[in-house]
């Protein structure tokens, strides 16, 4: 008797659950794009698992068919890993907003990128706290003041893009909210990269954020009418690192990722900055026999010592 595989549609990754965003609101297209993803890839929605933080973006696993984990603020990446590590036949794609990954998430931004564990982080760049009423987030550029501040923000803004490059993302890219064919793209090729991928989303905030609006990001409100959005590879730009084992090679990838990243303004670049195949996390810990092929999932928790796994996270 034949098998007939089940070919999963865009339906299959929705859940029946209503949306309550703000209407015009980046999360909407970001959702989708994930969604695409995933249906592109055709990986069943029992073999994903979305987890976020806390915000607006926060929202994200309620609105898919798959496993949702809603964690704590900016906690998202430490859960993540748990996840991959104890059950790596998962997809894990975890999702945050600036605020949450680069304000009070910072210190796990950085360390999830240095393990370069198989997972994906996109997160939701709107430059504001939208869930509380749009104070500065940490990509917010000093003097900017949206309608929702009193004052003017008087710290400088982080670059995310040139922070996961330092602190060891294998894949980095930046996506618009708005462009969700060409998000939806760079979702599914961080997802089949092996290691840490993470994703940068510019996003509107309709409500929020009247600096950085769709008309801005799209050129609009400018003679000429030309998008400030431009695609790395639409341009010849190779971000792909050939030889892992080179240093120089690698160094010369990292710094023209870092240069780029640092484009703002009248030509703002989307696409993969960086890319490079290294041993992942968990290539290492099995290695060094602390994991096993049958997922940590599997087995009888009384009867496994975990011990040397919590250690080698320390």
């Amino acid at each position: 008797m034949a098998i007939e595989l089940k070919v999963y549609e865009l339906k299959d990754y929705r859940a029946d659950i209503h949306s309550d965003w703000c209407p015009g609101c980046g999360d909407f297209g970001i959702l989708a794009a994930i969604q695409q993803a995933l249906q592109r890839l055709q990986v069943p929605p029992h073999r994903v698992a979305v987890c976020s933080g806390i915000g607006c973006s926060g929202k994200t696993p309620h609105y898919i068919r798959a496993y949702g984990f809603h964690t704590l603020h900016g906690r998202v990446l430490p859960f993540a890993t748990g996840l991959k590590l104890a059950n790596h036949d998962l997809t894990v794609i975890a999702v945050g907003g600036d605020g949450d990954g680069y304000g009070i998430g910072a210190g796990y931004f950085i360390n999830a990128g240095r393990r370069n564990v198989d997972l994906t982080y996109i997160v939701f760049n709107n430059e504001v706290y939208g869930l509380t009423k749009g104070q500065a987030a940490p990509t917010l550029a000093q003097g900017a003041k949206t309608k929702s501040m009193p004052e003017e923000n008087v710290q400088q803004a982080i670059n995310p893009i040139a922070l996961a490059v330092g602190a060891g993302y294998t894949f980095v890219a930046r996506g618009f909210a708005l462009d969700v064919k060409h998000l939806g793209d760079l979702i599914a090729r961080a997802i089949t990269h092996r290691g840490s991928a993470f994703i940068d989303v510019l996003q509107t905030c309709p409500t929020y954020n009247d600096i950085h609006t769709k008309e801005w990001f799209l050129g609009l409100d400018r003679p000429g009418r030309q998008s400030r959005l431009y695609r790395l590879e639409e341009t010849g730009f190779d971000p792909v690192v050939k030889n892992p084992d080179d240093p120089e090679e690698v160094r010369v990838k990292q710094l023209a990722a870092i240069a780029k990243s640092y484009e703002w303004g009248d030509r703002i670049p989307i696409g993969v900055f960086y890319q490079v195949s290294l041993p992942t996390l968990e290539d290492r810990l099995r290695a060094k026999g602390i994991l096993g092929e049958v997922p940590l999932a599997r087995t009888d928790p009384f009867r496994r010592d975990v011990t040397e796994l919590i250690e080698a996270l320390r």
